[in-house]
C-alpha cells in the first residue's frame, strides 16, 4: 500500500490523490502521514500538491452537490398509482444515490486529512496561501456534511490547526468550525472537547454578538453556563468566565441563566458559579463589569436579604461567597461595602423577622464591613454600628434570630478577638453568659453553649472565660436533653485544656446526680469525663479499683452507671475484670456496707459482666471467678429486687463450667501447629486459646507441650544435619504432673496435631513444620504483657530457647537446599533473646524461673550477644556453602559424623537420605529462584534482628560486624541480579514478587541502621568507612534492579528510600565532613583519589550526563550508552539527592568532593568520557556555572586546583590522533574555565585586601 502511494506521488499529485481516495481514510491514514511529512520544502510537490488538492476538493464538493440535488427536481403529481415495478425502480435509484453520496464523502475524508497533514507539516513544506482556498472551501461547506461525523471532525481539526498555528486567513475559518466544536462538546460531553473549545476562546472575540445571525452560537454558549461538564472542569469554568468579556448582552444572558439556577442548584454548583463570576469580574472592564456589579451582585445582595426562605437566602449567599472569600483581592472589599452598606443596616431593623434574619446572616458573612479608603474615624463608626446591631439582635423577639446572633457573635469574637476593643468584648460576652444562657428558648441556650465551645478555640479568650464559665453550670440540669448533652461536651473540652478545671464549672455532686439519673447520651459523656479520676489507666489495677469503689460508696447509683459505660469510654478489659473481682469480693464480705451499696456493687458487676463476656478470654476468666458456688453466695447476699435481678443477669451471662469442658479442644488447637504461620483464621483461634489458657492457669502445661514440639524438631535437625545438640534441647524423661486434666500421649511427644496430607513426607519435615507453628506462637505470646510474663516464668523456657537455636541454625545454613526452610524460628529465637535481655535489665528477671542469667552485671547482655554471634556465624556458613567452601574432606567427615549419630540413635527409624543440592525432601526440583528467595528471607530476618537490637541500644551501632554483614547482603543481592541477567534466566513472577517484598524491607532496615550509626557520630567517634561503602552499594543496587528487573521495581525501591535520603546523603559526605572538621579536608592529595575505589554508580551517572550533553554522531555511536532513558528511577533518585544537597552547602561540599575526586581519577586513567560526565553533573546540576554557587565549597575548589591545570596541560599536549579525546577534554575545560578564572581572581585579590 505504502509503495503504491509513493509511486503514484512520483507520477503526479493527481494520481496520488486518486490512489489515496480509492484506499479510504482508515486504510491509508498511517501511510499518508509518513508520505506527506516526508515531503521537503525544496520538493516540487510542495508547490504542486496544494493546487491539485484544491481542485480535487472542489470537484468532490461539486459532485456531492450534484448527487444530492439530483433527486430534488420538481415533478408533477402522478395521475395514478405507480406500478410495483416502478416503485422498486425508485428504491434502486435511491440506493444508487446514497452510494454515490457516501463515496464522495469518503473521498472528502481522505482529502481533508491530507489537507490537515499539509497544514501540520513539521517543516512547513507547504505554503499557507496555496492551501487556504482548499481549506476555505471545506470550511464553507461544513454544514453540507452533517451526515458524516468523521468528515466533520476532520474539517474541524483542520480549521483548529490553522487557527493554533496563527496562519494567514484564520479568521475566515471559524464561522462554521467553532459552532460545530461547541455543539460537539455539549453533545458528546468529553473533557477533551471542552479543552479544545477553551484553547480556541480568542476566536470567539471575532464574532459580532449584536448581529441577529449569531443567535444560534449565543444559544450554544449560554448552554455552556448550565452544562455540568463545563462547570466541573477547570477549562470549562475558565471558558464560561471568558465569555463575560465578549459582549454586554451575552453577559446579561449568562448572568440571567446563573440567577435562574440559584433556587435549585447544589451547594458545589453554586460555589462554582460564584467563582466563575468573580474570575469574570477580575478580567472584564467597562459595561460588562458594570453589569456584574450593579446588575448581578446588587441583585444578589438584595435577594439574600429579602429571600422568602432561609434555604434560598443560603443559596444566594453561596454565590456571593465567590467574592466574600476573595475580599483580600484589590477592589473586592470596597465593592462589597458599596453594594451592601446602603441596604443591610436598614434591613437589620425592619419589622419583618425573615428580613432581619437574612440580613444578620449576610452581616456575619461580610463582617467586618468597612470601606478600605475611609478614614480611621469613619471605619470605627461603621464598626461600632455593627456591634450595636449585633447586641440588639441578641435580644430580638424572634428566637431564630437570637440563635444566629449568639453563635455569630461568638464566631466574630473567636476570629477578631485581637482587634475588637476590650470594652466591646466584655459587654458582648457578659450578655451572652448572663442573658442568653437563661433564655426561654432551648435552641438559644444550646447555641450559647455551642458558641462558647467555638470561642474556646482562641486561647486569648481563656482568661475571661475562666471567670465566666461557672455561670453556665446550671445548664447541666436543663430540662432539654440536647442542652445537657452540650454541657457534657463543654466539660469534656475543658478537661483537655490545662488552664481549666471542669469541676469548678459543675460541682461533682451535681455531676454524680446527673450520671445516676440521666439517659445514656448524657451519662456516657459524664463517664468519659470522670474515668481519668475514678478508673484511670495510668495507675495499677489495684489503685484503679479502689477509686471506683470509693465512687460507689459515695454515690451508689452513679457508680453503677459509671461501670455501665466504662468499657465503651476506654477502660481496659483486664482492669474491668479485676474490678469485677473486687466488687464480688466486697459484696460477699459485707464489710461495713449498706444495703444500697451492696445493690450497686451487684448492679455494677452485672454491667461489667455483660460487657466482658463478648470476649472469649474474659468470659473464661469470669467463669473461673464465679465457680465454686460463688453465685449461690451472691444470690444469698442480694436482698433487694435490683440486686437479685443483677445476680440472675450474671448467671445468664456466665457459664462457669464451660472452660473445663473445652480444655482438650483448646489444647488440640495449640498443638496443631503445622501451617499456622500462614493461616490467619487459625491464628485468631490460637490467640483466643492463649488468653483462655492464661486465665485458667494452664499456661505452663501449654508451653510444656510447645517446648516438646520444639525439642522434637531440634532433635530431627541434629539427626539430619549433624547440628550440635545442646543438653538443654534433650527432652526430660521425667515430667511433673500438671494441674490440668490434659495428658500428652507417646506419639505427641514426637509429633502433635494431625499428620500432613502427604503421608510420604519425612518425619523431619513434619517436625519442622510444627516448629514453625510453635515459633509463631512464641512471637505472638511475646506481644502481650500478660502472656509475655507467663512465658518468662515458664520452667521450660530455657529448653525452648535452645531448641530454637538449633532449628534457626539449620534453617539458615541449609536454606539453599530445602525449600520449606522458614524465617519464623529465627524471628522467634531473636525476639526471645531481645526480650530476655530487656527482662533481665529491667529487674523483672528476678522473678524469672524459666531462664537463669548470671548475676554478674557484665553478663546482662550475654544471651543477646551469644545469639547475635551465633546467627552471624550461621550466615557465614551459609555464604561458605554458597561459594563452594566445603572441601571434600569436610564432606567426608560430615558423612562419618552422620553415621555415628545414626548409630547412636539405635536405628529407631530409617529415613532415606537425599542429595540436598539437587532436590528437596519431597522429591521435587528446588529451583534456583527459590534458593535465592530463601537466602534473602534469612538475611532480612538477621538484618531486622540487628536493627531492633541497635534501636533498643542493646548493641553498639558502630559495630563493624553489623555494617559488614549489611554490606555483604547488599552485594549478594546485586550479584544475584546481575548473574541471573547474564545467564538469561528469568525469575518466576510469584518468587520475584515475594523476594522483592523482603528486599524492600531490607532497604528500610538498612537505611534505619545507617540513621542509627550517624546519630552516634561525633568528633571522637567518626562514622566507620563501611557506612560510606554501604551507601554506594545501595545506589549500585538501584541501578542493578533497574537495569535487569525494570524501572517499575526500581521506582518502588526509590520510594522506599525516599524518607531516608537525608541519612544516605549524610553518610556519603560524612567522611569528608569529619576530615574538614579536623582540619584535613581542604587539601587535595594524591592519596585522596589514588586510594579511592570509584563507585560504579558514578560511571552510570557520567554516562547519563554524556547522553544528555550532546547529540551523538555516527562515529560515536559505538560508545553511546544504549537506551538513554534506561535509568529513569536512578535519575529521579539523583535529582532528589541533588535537591537535598542544595539546601546545605557544607554537605554539598563534602559530597561534591566525591565527584571531584572521581574526576581526578578519570583524568589520571584518561577516561575522558567519565571525566566529562562527572564534571557536567557537578557544574550544571549540582552547583551551577555561576561562581556565587561555588562560594564556600572549599574542598571542591581545592580539588579543582589540581584538576583544571592538568586538563589544560593535556589539552595542549594532546596528539592530533586522539581527536575524540581532545574534544571531551576541551568540553571539560569549558565547563571549569569560568569557575577557575573566578577562583584564581579571588585568590589573587585576597592578599591585597589583607594588605590594605
Amino acid at each position: 500500500m505504502d509503495k503504491k502511494l509513493r509511486s503514484s506521488l512520483q507520477a503526479s499529485p493527481e494520481s496520488f490523490l486518486s490512489s489515496a481516495t480509492k484506499l479510504g481514510l482508515r486504510s491509508a491514514k498511517a501511510s499518508l502521514k509518513s508520505i506527506i511529512h516526508g515531503i521537503t520544502p525544496s520538493s516540487p510537490l510542495s508547490s504542486s500538491l496544494p493546487p491539485a488538492l484544491g481542485n480535487s476538493i472542489s470537484q468532490s464538493i461539486a459532485s456531492f452537490r450534484n448527487v444530492r440535488d439530483s433527486g430534488k427536481s420538481p415533478s408533477s403529481p402522478p395521475t395514478k398509482r405507480r406500478r410495483r415495478s416502478s416503485r422498486h425502480a425508485k428504491n434502486r435509484d435511491e440506493e444508487v444515490k446514497e452510494n454515490n453520496e457516501s463515496g464522495v464523502l469518503r473521498d472528502l475524508q481522505v482529502l481533508s486529512h491530507i489537507s490537515f497533514l499539509c497544514v501540520s507539516h513539521p517543516k512547513n513544506a507547504f505554503s499557507p496561501e496555496d492551501l487556504l482556498p482548499a481549506v476555505q472551501e471545506l470550511h464553507d461547506n461544513l454544514i453540507l456534511f452533517e451526515s458524516d461525523s468523521v468528515l466533520l471532525s476532520e474539517i474541524a481539526n483542520l480549521c483548529e490547526e490553522w487557527w493554533k498555528d496563527g496562519l494567514e486567513g484564520r479568521e475566515t475559518l471559524i464561522s462554521q468550525s467553532l459552532p460545530f466544536l461547541l455543539s460537539k462538546s455539549l453533545a458528546l460531553k468529553k473533557k477533551v472537547d471542552v479543552h479544545r473549545v477553551y484553547m480556541l476562546r480568542e476566536a470567539f472575540a471575532l464574532f459580532d454578538f449584536e448581529d441577529e445571525s449569531i443567535e444560534d452560537l449565543k444559544l450554544l454558549m449560554i448552554r455552556c453556563v448550565i452544562a455540568p461538564l463545563y462547570l466541573k472542569t477547570e477549562d470549562g469554568r475558565k471558558f464560561v468566565a471568558y465569555m463575560f468579556g465578549l459582549s454586554r448582552q451575552l453577559v446579561k444572558e449568562a448572568l440571567a441563566m446563573i440567577r435562574s439556577q440559584i433556587p435549585f442548584g447544589r451547594k458545589s454548583m453554586l460555589e462554582i458559579y460564584g467563582d466563575i463570576v468573580f474570575q469574570a469580574w477580575k478580567h472584564v472592564e467597562g459595561e460588562s463589569r458594570n453589569e456584574i456589579e450593579n446588575g448581578f451582585l446588587q441583585g444578589l445582595i438584595e435577594g439574600a436579604i429579602h429571600a422568602s426562605s432561609g434555604a434560598l437566602a443560603a443559596s444566594i449567599r453561596r454565590v456571593l461567597g465567590g467574592f466574600i472569600n476573595q475580599r483580600t483581592t484589590n477592589g473586592v472589599e470596597k465593592l462589597l461595602f458599596r453594594l451592601t452598606e446602603p441596604v443591610i443596616f436598614r434591613s437589620l431593623q425592619v419589622a419583618n423577622p425573615n428580613v432581619r434574619l437574612n440580613s444578620l446572616h449576610l452581616l456575619l458573612d461580610t463582617f467586618p464591613l468597612e470601606d478600605p479608603d475611609a478614614t480611621k474615624e469613619t471605619k470605627d463608626t461603621i464598626l461600632d454600628k455593627q456591634f450595636f446591631l449585633l447586641e440588639r439582635l441578641l435580644t430580638d423577639d424572634c428566637p431564630e434570630i437570637r440563635v444566629v446572633a449568639v453563635e455569630g457573635s461568638c464566631r466574630i469574637l473567636h476570629l477578631f478577638w485581637e482587634i475588637i476593643p476590650s470594652s466591646t468584648i466584655t459587654k458582648m460576652i457578659t450578655k451572652i453568659f448572663d442573658d442568653m444562657s437563661h433564655d426561654n428558648c432551648n435552641e438559644v441556650r444550646l447555641s450559647t453553649l455551642n458558641g462558647i465551645m467555638y470561642l474556646l478555640g482562641n486561647p486569648q479568650s481563656h482568661e475571661i472565660l475562666k471567670v465566666l464559665l461557672p455561670r453556665l453550670g446550671h445548664l447541666i440540669l436543663d430540662p432539654a436533653l440536647s442542652v445537657r448533652v452540650a454541657v457534657a461536651d463543654l466539660l469534656l473540652l475543658l478537661r483537655d485544656i490545662r488552664t481549666f478545671q471542669f469541676h469548678k464549672v459543675v460541682g461533682l455532686d451535681i455531676l454524680l446526680s446527673t450520671l445516676a439519673n440521666d439517659p445514656p447520651p448524657v451519662a456516657q459523656k459524664i463517664t468519659k469525663l470522670l474515668i481519668p479520676s475514678y478508673f484511670p489507666a495510668k495507675v495499677n489495677p489495684e489503685e484503679a479499683c479502689k477509686r471506683c469503689v470509693t465512687l460507689i460508696k459515695r454515690s451508689p447509683k452513679a457508680g453503677a452507671r459509671f461501670c455501665e459505660f466504662a468499657l465503651s469510654e476506654g477502660a481496659s478489659m483486664s482492669s474491668l475484670l479485676e474490678l469485677v473481682k473486687v466488687f464480688i469480693s466486697l459484696a460477699l464480705s459485707r464489710n461495713k456496707l449498706q444495703e444500697d451499696q451492696i445493690e450497686s456493687l451487684l448492679v455494677a458487676a452485672a454491667y461489667l459482666c455483660n460487657n466482658l463476656v463478648t470476649e472469649p478470654f474474659y468470659k473464661t476468666a469470669l467463669e473461673e471467678l464465679f465457680s465454686g458456688g460463688k453465685l449461690k453466695c451472691l444470690f444469698a447476699v442480694a436482698a433487694t429486687g435490683p440486686s437479685q435481678s443483677s445476680v440472675v443477669n450474671i448467671i445468664s451471662a456466665i457459664s462457669p463450667d464451660a472452660a473445663a469442658e473445652f480444655v482438650d479442644e483448646c489444647m488440640a488447637l495449640v498443638k496443631d501447629c503445622s501451617g499456622l504461620s500462614e493461616d490467619t483464621e487459625r491464628q485468631e483461634k490460637v490467640r483466643s486459646v492463649h488468653k483462655l489458657i492464661l486465665s485458667c492457669d494452664w499456661f505452663d502445661d501449654m508451653f510444656d507441650v510447645l517446648t516438646r514440639l520444639l525439642q522434637k524438631a531440634a532433635y530431627e535437625c541434629h539427626i539430619k544435619f549433624v547440628t550440635e545438640m545442646p543438653k538443654q534441647c534433650v527432652p526430660s524423661m521425667k515430667r511433673k504432673k500438671t494441674k490440668s486434666s490434659f495428658k500428652v500421649s507417646a506419639k505427641e511427644k514426637h509429633v502433635s496435631g494431625k499428620k500432613l496430607p502427604n503421608m510420604s513426607t519425612s518425619i523431619f519435615e513434619e517436625a519442622y513444620s510444627n516448629a514453625i507453628g510453635v515459633a509463631w506462637q512464641i512471637i505472638d505470646l511475646l506481644k502481650s504483657e500478660g502472656t509475655r510474663i507467663a512465658l518468662f516464668r515458664s520452667k521450660t523456657l530455657e529448653p525452648a530457647f535452645f531448641s530454637l537455636k538449633v532449628i534457626s541454625e539449620a534453617s539458615i545454613v541449609h536454606c539453599m537446599y530445602y525449600e520449606h526452610m522458614d524465617t519464623t524460628p529465627i524471628l522467634a529465637y531473636s525476639s526471645l533473646a531481645l526480650h530476655l535481655t530487656l527482662q533481665n535489665s529491667s529487674l523483672i528477671g528476678a522473678k524469672n524461673k524459666g531462664f537463669h542469667f548470671s548475676r554478674s552485671s557484665s553478663q546482662e547482655q550475654t544471651v543477646l550477644e551469644q545469639t547475635m554471634n551465633h546467627l552471624l556465624n550461621c550466615i557465614e556458613k551459609l555464604f561458605q556453602a554458597r561459594d563452594g567452601g566445603k572441601s571434600a574432606k569436610q564432606t567426608s567427615e560430615c558423612k562419618k559424623n552422620h553415621k555415628k549419630v545414626a548409630n547412636s540413635c539405635q536405628k529407631k527409624r530409617r529415613e532415606p537420605q537425599t542429595d540436598p543440592s539437587s532436590t528437596n525432601d519431597g522429591g521435587t526440583t528446588f529451583s534456583e529462584q527459590k534458593r535465592i528467595s530463601n537466602v534473602i528471607k534469612m538475611l532480612t530476618a538477621m538484618l531486622k534482628f540487628i536493627v531492633d537490637a541497635a534501636t533498643m541500644s542493646l548493641v553498639s551501632n558502630n559495630d563493624a560486624r553489623f555494617l559488614k554483614f549489611t554490606t555483604i547482603y547488599i552485594q549478594y543481592t546485586i550479584s544475584v541480579i546481575r548473574r541471573h541477567s547474564q545467564e538469561q534466566s528469568q525469575f518466576n513472577d510469584d518468587d520475584l514478587r515475594g523476594t522483592f517484598l523482603y528486599l524492600k524491607s531490607s532497604l528500610t532496615y538498612t537505611a534505619k541502621f545507617l540513621n542509627l550509626v550517624l546519630a552516634n557520630t561525633s568528633e571522637t567517634s567518626p562514622p566507620p568507612p563501611e557506612a560510606y561503602n554501604l551507601v554506594n552499594f545501595l545506589l549500585d543496587l538501584i541501578i542493578s534492579v533497574e537495569s535487569h528487573l525494570g524501572s517499575g521495581y526500581a521506582a518502588r525501591l526509590v520510594t522506599t528510600l525516599k524518607p531516608w535520603l537525608p541519612d544516605l546523603v549524610l553518610a556519603l559526605g560524612a567522611r569528608h565532613i569529619m576530615k574538614q572538621t579536623l582540619g584535613e579536608g581542604t587539601q587535595s592529595t594524591d592519596s585522596d583519589h589514588s586510594e579511592l575505589q570509584l563507585p560504579s554508580w558514578t560511571s552510570v551517572l557520567a554516562k547519563i550526563e554524556l547522553n544528555e550533553l550532546t547529540n551523538i554522531s555516527s562515529s560515536e555511536e559505538a560508545e553511546r550508552v544504549p537506551e538513554p532513558d534506561k535509568h529513569l528511577s536512578f535519575k529521579k533518585l539523583v535529582g532528589m539527592i541533588t535537591l537535598l544537597l542544595k539546601g546545605n552547602s557544607s554537605i554539598l561540599d563534602a559530597v561534591g568532593k566525591i565527584f571531584m575526586t572521581g574526576s581526578a581519577v578519570a583524568l589520571e586513567s584518561e577516561d575522558f568520557g567519565l571525566l566529562l560526565g562527572l564534571l557536567h553533573f557537578v557544574c550544571v546540576k549540582l552547583v551551577g556555572h555561576d561562581h556565587r554557587g561555588w562560594k564556600g565549597l572549599d574542598m571542591m575548589l581545592a580539588s579543582l586546583e589540581g584538576i583544571y591545570p592538568e586538563i589544560e596541560r593535556q589539552v595542549v599536549g594532546r596528539p592530533s590522533s586522539s581527536e575524540h579525546g581532545s574534544q571531551k577534554l576541551q568540553k571539560a575545560r569549558a565547563l571549569l574555565e569560568p569557575i577557575w578564572i573566578n577562583y584564581t581572581c579571588e585568590s589573587e585579590e585576597s592578599p591585597s585586601r589583607m594588605e590594605e
